[in-house]
Parts: structure tokens; C-alpha cells; sequence
């Protein structure tokens, strides 16, 4: 019923779209006495014309990288396609090598996108990979099913793709689906088992520091969720019939946290188009571009994390795990652990992934760091002027020493 009711507002309101997108390409915008009345007429269009999610992946805007004092050309290349997700790679155009690092991107109702401004820093010393995950409203039903292991075997799968001699960087939700593939590729001596880990704002212990995205997972059974915001992918879609956790209904659990911002943000976008301000205007709307971009969970993800990860934080009780087998950080000897967390994360509360360390009991002293940025947020641990200048350089480092 969700995604259906969705679906028919989404179709009542698309000619009004399209009407103002009309009118918006013969508004007349010249000097003279009506040009502060064509551009708010111009603006009240522009602002209907964007009243819109987008389920699609937009692009990651990347096409040159500054690397040792030249910009050099940078390309998206798909490395290994599978059901749910590709690996993707930023081929720079260079001939020196440099550490390989798998970028786990959270599959919390966005694209993998969400993180270019973390791959475009990873890019000045590395060679950079990410996990692009699929919208399932667009994977067929016949691919069958996808929950938190898979997520798991994805990660050990790329890690193989990727080779021996790699990295892993995991932000946010994947935190706990990474550190538990490189747990399973330890005890199994994968070859390509990561050389270092960095898991950054994850909820590896959500018992710690409770925030208020945890008390939500745990205020309502799984029946609930499964009830209320579980619905059916419409029939036009590739993965019509599918069970899935609309992204829309996610986008709509972020914005209600912070619905003041936003409604400020679209007033402030309003006053500069208004006032023809483009490049004011042009940065706000390339964040609701990215923002707006909404991806479908599978149904099985979604109840499984809520399940093993929020509810029951399996794999802090040593209670996780994977085709059958306990999983088990113990096992991890000589991949290097950074745990990076915000001083003022309301998303991921302080100590919840430091818990990766105690979890990682057999691994020696000097194998493990920890860093606390101060003043930081949730997106900003990955993304930003703090994360550019004083949490990469930790990352970098950490990479470097395992060389």
C-alpha cells in the first residue's frame, strides 16, 4: 500500500512538473522593470520543477583528481557486476602504484554516491574501489534474495576481485558487515584478506551510547516494521512484486530529524534564485540532488539489520553469524584496525564503534588506533573540511603503515 499510494501521488503530480519545467524554459530573465518579477516567477517554477525524488543513481561527478601536484584524469570503471551490486573503480590515469582500498558504502536508502566526497580525498594517494550498490525495485525478482551475509559475502567477494595487498575503509551501517568479512577471511586465510580496516561512525556495539536512531529500531517488534513500512515494488518495475523498505519512506525518517534545516535550506534556496544568485543557489540544489536520489532496500536487509544489528547487536555478543559459522574478531591477526567516530554524532553514539577493538582481542597493540574528531557530526566524519584535513590524513597513515 505505501509504495502504491506513493506511486499515484507521484503520477498526479508529474504534468505540474512538467508544466513548470515549460514555463521555467521561456521564462524571460532580461533587464528592465520586470526582471526581479521574472525571476521570482522563474523561482516559484524552478521550486515545483524540483519537487521530486529521483531513484536513479546520479553520477559521481569525478573526472580529475589532483595527484602529486598535476591534475590527473579520473574514470569510472566497472570491475565485477553481480545481482545486487558492482564494484567500481576510479581508474586514474597514472602509472604509479598505489594502495588498493575498498570504499563499503552504506545500504540505508541511498546510493553510494553519497560518499564522493570521500572517494574524491581517498583518490590524491589511493587506488580507490566502492561497493555501487542496485536499487532493488530494479533487480528482478528471480536473483532471488539478499540479507545481511550477503552483504557480508559481497565484501569478502570484491575483497578477491580487488586481490591481495588491499584495504578496507567501511562507513557507517557496513561497519559491521566488513569487520565480520575480514573475521571470516582470517580465519580462513583468504589470500586477499584486507592489510588494514578502518571502520568509521559504525554501529559495531549499538549498546553503547544510545542514540535516537537506536531507540527507534528498538522501540517497535519486527512484526511492526514488517507491517508498516515493508511494501510492494509496483508491477511496472524490473523487481515488480519484490518485497522491499521504500527509500523514500528512509528519506523521510532522516528529513523528520532535522525538518527545520531543511525547510530552511529550500527558503534559502528560493531567495537566491529569486535573486538570480545561481552559484549560491547551484550548491544547495547539487546537495538535494544527491540527497533526493532514493534507494529501495531489500525487505530481508532491512528486517535483518533491524534485527541482528540494532536489536540484538549479534556481533558484539559473539552471537553473529555467517552460512552457519560464529563469527569471530578474534581470528583477525594481522589486519591493522583504525575506529574513527564524531564527537557529536547523533547517528552513531561515541563508543559504538570503538567496541571494534575489544572485539578484536587477539590482535597486538600496535595493530590498533583510535580516533575522536571533535566537533564533528556524523557526516562529517567522511565528508567535509574535517574529514579532508584532519580524519584522512589518520586513514592515509594507517594505510601507509601496513605497506
Amino acid at each position: 500500500m505505501i509504495y502504491a499510494a506513493y506511486q499515484s501521488l507521484d503520477d498526479i503530480i508529474a504534468p505540474f512538473r512538467t508544466a513548470a519545467l515549460s514555463a521555467l524554459a521561456f521564462s524571460p530573465r532580461q533587464s528592465g522593470p520586470f526582471a526581479q518579477a521574472n525571476l521570482r516567477n522563474a523561482a516559484i517554477m524552478e521550486m515545483m520543477s524540483r519537487f521530486q525524488l529521483s531513484h536513479e543513481r546520479p553520477s559521481f561527478g569525478i573526472h580529475t583528481v589532483r595527484v602529486q601536484n598535476r591534475d590527473v584524469p579520473v574514470t569510472e570503471e566497472v570491475v565485477l557486476d553481480m545481482p545486487f551490486g558492482k564494484l567500481l573503480r576510479f581508474r586514474r590515469d597514472i602509472e604509479a602504484e598505489q594502495p588498493k582500498v575498498l570504499v563499503t558504502a552504506p545500504l540505508s536508502g541511498h546510493f553510494a554516491t553519497l560518499l564522493a566526497g570521500t572517494v574524491r580525498t581517498l583518490l590524491r594517494d589511493h587506488d580507490v574501489y566502492i561497493t555501487d550498490w542496485k536499487n532493488a525495485r530494479d533487480v528482478p525478482r528471480g536473483a532471488g534474495m539478499f540479507g545481511v551475509e550477503d552483504y557480508i559475502a559481497y565484501i569478502i567477494r570484491f575483497m578477491e576481485e580487488i586481490g591481495p595487498g588491499g584495504h578496507i575503509l567501511a562507513v557507517c551501517q557496513p561497519c559491521v558487515q566488513a569487520l565480520a568479512a575480514v573475521a571470516v577471511m582470517s580465519e580462513e586465510r583468504n589470500p586477499a584478506t584486507p592489510r588494514s580496516m578502518t571502520l568509521m561512525a559504525g554501529p559495531v556495539d549499538v549498546r553503547e551510547s544510545p542514540t535516537k536512531v537506536n531507540e527507534l529500531a528498538n522501540e517497535k517488534p519486527l512484526s511492526w516494521f514488517r507491517s508498516n513500512v515493508i511494501s510492494t515494488v509496483p508491477l511496472r518495475y524490473p523487481g515488480g512484486g519484490r518485497r522491499v523498505y521504500p527509500g523514500f519512506v528512509q528519506l523521510t525518517a532522516f528529513m523528520s530529524m532535522n525538518m527545520e534545516r531543511h525547510q530552511s535550506q529550500h527558503r534559502k534556496l528560493y531567495d537566491h534564485l529569486a535573486r538570480g544568485e545561481d552559484k549560491e543557489a547551484a550548491r544547495i540544489k547539487d546537495f538535494y540532488d544527491e540527497y533526493f536520489a532514493v534507494l529501495d532496500l531489500t525487505e530481508e536487509f532491512y528486517i535483518e539489520t533491524i534485527d541482528r544489528v540494532f536489536q540484538k547487536a549479534e556481533l558484539a555478543t559473539g552471537d553473529l553469524t555467517y552460512r552457519g559459522r560464529k563469527v569471530d574478531p578474534s581470528k583477525i591477526l594481522r589486519t591493522a584496525l583504525l575506529t574513527v567516530e564524531g564527537g557529536r554524532d547523533d547517528i552513531c553514539g561515541i563508543g559504538q564503534t570503538t567496541a571494534a577493538h575489544e572485539l578484536c582481542s587477539n590482535l597486538r597493540p600496535h595493530l590498533k588506533r583510535h580516533h575522536l574528531q571533535a566537533n564533528v557530526g556524523h557526516y562529517g566524519v567522511f565528508n567535509g573540511r574535517r574529514w579532508d584535513n584532519e580524519i584522512y590524513p589518520v586513514v592515509r597513515n594507517t594505510i601507509l603503515a601496513m605497506e
